[in-house]
């Protein structure tokens, strides 16, 4: 597979690994040991407690983190809304301090790694409640059952959708439900149990357009990190010339390239996949792709200016 280039907030300069820390106006933030542990995950390795009086170590202004390749980036934060400390572009260890950045910074920063707090409350094995701590042998806040010890594990979500091609159209549907009601998006859910990735596709095209087609090749996969989510997307066909609104849509409708909504899309999930098909096809030349969308924190599904595009790898059939 072929790496296009990312971009990234800041660059070495010279061989010094801490240049780039330099390059960008630093300010230390502080977090609780237990949520840099959290957030960074095996990416960190010597990480040193600073003591406060009284004999505690509950603080850690700064960490060394031996990244092994380089534009390699980390967006932690206590408060996701206020502070965002990052780190970028580094290829060797070096002391990590931060930058802030607004709410309203606009784009999402690269390569984003946020904490993701256990969900699970109640045991599913006998009901007792839970409590979020690091088990033995593992470095992620798990959701731990006080009574029975069942450690609860939970993993992201498979999507799984159609890119339905005819007489050079695409077919999209608008959304009847929340989130994103009104907005157009591509035929696409949730994967159910028992069901194949292909099979998922072919069932939500068929629940959402009454639409039934026959895949023709995957065309993309896309992760995103920040709400658990991992989106196959594929190339396929309509059996019979014919679609209808299912219950979860308020119409169907056929597009050309041309006349794609953009400015209307459900998902930034659906808008990277049109455009990435668009390309695709005026340039006679299809490929699988592959991405991960960082969303800034608090945007909305729908926001166009709330994400960014990284990791991006691509391969011709």
């Amino acid at each position: 597979m072929a790496k296009s280039p990312m971009p990234t907030s800041a660059h070495r300069s010279s061989s010094d690994p801490q240049a780039s820390c330099h390059s960008i106006k630093m300010h230390r933030i502080m977090l609780p040991f237990s949520d840099y542990c959290h957030l960074l995950g095996s990416r960190a390795s010597g990480i040193h407690r600073r003591k406060r009086r009284g004999g505690k170590s509950d603080f850690l202004p700064e960490i060394v983190l031996p990244f092994t390749r380089s534009r390699a980036s980390l967006l932690v934060s206590s408060n996701p809304l206020q502070a965002l400390p990052v780190v970028t572009d580094f290829s060797a260890g070096c002391i990590i301090s931060a930058f802030r950045m607004s709410s309203s910074g606009g784009a999402a920063t690269p390569a984003t790694l946020m904490a993701q707090k256990p969900i699970a409350r109640y045991c599913q094995s006998c009901g007792g409640q839970t409590e979020q701590i690091i088990p033995n042998g593992e470095e992620r806040l798990r959701a731990v059952c006080t009574i029975c010890g069942n450690i609860h594990y939970e993993n992201p979500k498979m999507v799984v959708g159609c890119i339905v091609e005819h007489d050079g159209k695409v077919l999209l549907c608008k959304r009847k439900i929340h989130p994103s009601y009104g907005l157009w998006t591509l035929p696409a859910g949730f994967l159910e149990l028992g069901e194949s990735a292909s099979e998922g596709a072919c069932r939500e095209t068929l629940e959402e357009a009454s639409a039934e087609v026959e895949i023709m090749s995957p065309f993309a996969h896309l992760d995103i990190p920040l709400i658990g989510q991992s989106y196959i997307m594929f190339r396929a066909k309509l059996r019979k010339p014919y679609f209808s609104p299912g219950p979860e849509s308020l119409e169907c409708a056929l597009f050309s390239l041309d006349d794609i909504p953009y400015g209307s899309l459900a998902f930034s999930s659906i808008f990277v996949t049109l455009k990435m098909y668009v390309e695709d096809v005026k340039a006679g030349n299809m490929k699988f792709h592959y991405c991960t969308i960082n969303k800034r924190p608090g945007a909305s599904p729908s926001d166009l200016n709330g994400f960014q595009v990284d990791g991006y790898l691509r391969s011709s059939f």
